[in-house]
């Protein structure tokens, strides 16, 4: 003979105990009916929403009276029975009455409850029905946050990047493939410098301050150079970030970075085009007026060059053409003028010793400066290795050249050269037309020098 102890239970006794526990606690409210519509079961979240208590709605036959109006009941509970006749879920929406007589909207989830040995039911029908509801504009917000989720990781405008707690991608929707230069699932949990050639640093710096301190207040623009574009170019990703945390914890933790980017590498470089512009322009009108007031003209020559090397170049030379067809440095930068190859000085521009001895400067066939003459236009060298810079007598350290002729009167006059170091980019289309425009204010004040008795 089998003897339970005094304290222990009948299992379905525990069972409804576990079943009760596991109602109670669900985010959604519940009720059930059986097939006579009856109310069995009543949760704790049909109480907040409707304000009637278990032990006064558990027993209840029908909605009529409490949950619902007269005039609507027996059709609200032909609908909720009506699922015992149906396969599957049905969802509805109708209105109820809370305990202190106010409408609430709810949208809910009904389905047949099977029979079970424990509720056995004549040729295996149906025994009751359950619903489980919530208000509906509750329930409206849940369905737009995952709507807004799907919305962002299907064909949205903007680049979307979940980025988990070690910094690597977790999910990339389409607009992030295509810009990163990768496909959906091949970023996947690897490190971003993999996609990254420059600006990795920056963009790890901001996801690390958004897991430690939270959401930025404003967007970012982050510089961004990506390893599968062959030219390098720099693009301009105007970037937010939201921290995401888990709503379930009990302390806030971070679960990952939000990624939200979109390119703004056009407008920019637009924006930064004209910045540079007007600060040229500014540059040569300053040195107008400066030069108007030098007495001797190779001083005024000097003075265009000092005011358009800030922002522009590192160093300048000036050679013109001498009786031989030769070229002869008259001024330069300190060191660079002196066409030796040593490392340059920074410093005004100035005229050179070697420009009274009319000493020739030892540039070799295809010079960069020879091409200006031939051309009798600008010529760009870029990418230079030190023997190519020993090689044309440029200084130390240089990597980036610019040459533009000198023209005054239809005659050549010499040709006036830019350097850069590698700090700087190379010079490009805009960078040849403003020393051009230079280039043409130098040749005027040669011309006046050579010309003057």
């Amino acid at each position: 003979m089998n003897v339970q102890p005094p304290d222990a239970q009948p299992l379905n006794a525990r069972d409804e105990q576990l079943l009760a526990a596991l109602l109670d606690s669900m985010d959604a409210a519940l009720c059930a009916f059986d097939q006579d519509g009856v109310v069995t079961h009543w949760n704790t979240e049909a109480t907040r929403i409707l304000g009637w208590t278990a032990e006064e709605a558990v027993g209840r036959h029908g909605l009529a009276g409490w949950v619902a109006r007269a005039a609507d009941a027996d059709e609200l509970m032909a609908r909720l029975l009506g699922v015992m006749k149906r396969p599957g879920r049905q969802v509805h929406e109708f209105a109820l009455l809370t305990k202190d007589g106010h409408r609430v909207l709810v949208r809910a989830q009904t389905c047949a409850v099977p029979a079970l040995p424990a509720l056995p039911a004549p040729d295996g029908a149906p025994v009751g029905v359950y619903c489980a509801f919530s208000e509906v504009d509750a329930q409206i917000d849940l369905e737009r946050a995952i709507a807004l989720s799907d919305a962002l990781f299907q064909e949205a405008s903007w680049g979307v990047v979940l980025i988990d707690a070690d910094l690597r991608p977790a999910v990339v929707n389409g607009y992030a493939a295509r810009a990163l230069c990768t496909g959906h699932e091949a970023l996947l949990g690897r490190p971003l410098g993999e996609v990254l050639a420059q600006g990795v640093e920056e963009l790890e710096n901001v996801l690390q301050y958004v897991l430690a301190e939270g959401t930025p207040p404003a967007a970012l623009d982050l510089w961004l150079t990506l390893r599968a574009d062959p030219e390098g170019r720099r693009l301009c990703w105007r970037s937010g970030f939201v921290c995401l945390g888990s709503p379930l914890g009990e302390e806030p933790v971070p679960l990952g970075v939000g990624w939200l980017f979109h390119d703004i590498t056009p407008t920019k470089v637009a924006e930064q085009e004209a910045v540079r512009l007007r600060f040229r322009t500014t540059q040569l009108q300053r040195a107008a007026r400066a030069a108007i007031e030098c007495e001797d003209p190779m001083e005024a020559a000097t003075c265009y060059l000092d005011f358009a090397l800030p922002g522009f170049a590192d160093h300048a030379l000036v050679d013109v053409v001498a009786p031989g067809g030769k070229l002869v440095r008259v001024a330069g930068t300190p060191t660079a003028g002196s066409a030796a190859g040593a490392a340059a000085e920074s410093g005004p521009c100035q005229p050179t010793d070697s420009a009274a001895a009319g000493i020739p400067v030892r540039y070799e066939k295809g010079h960069p400066a020879l091409q200006a003459l031939g051309r009798t236009g600008s010529v760009r060298a870029s990418a230079l290795g030190p023997a190519q810079v020993a090689q044309r007598c440029w200084p130390e350290g240089t990597v980036h050249g610019l040459c533009a002729v000198l023209r005054s009167r239809g005659r050549t006059l010499g040709v006036v050269t830019f350097l850069r170091t590698a700090s700087r980019q190379p010079f490009d289309v805009a960078d040849a037309a403003h020393a051009e425009d230079v280039a043409a204010r130098v040749a005027a004040a040669l011309d006046l020098r050579q010309s003057a008795p």
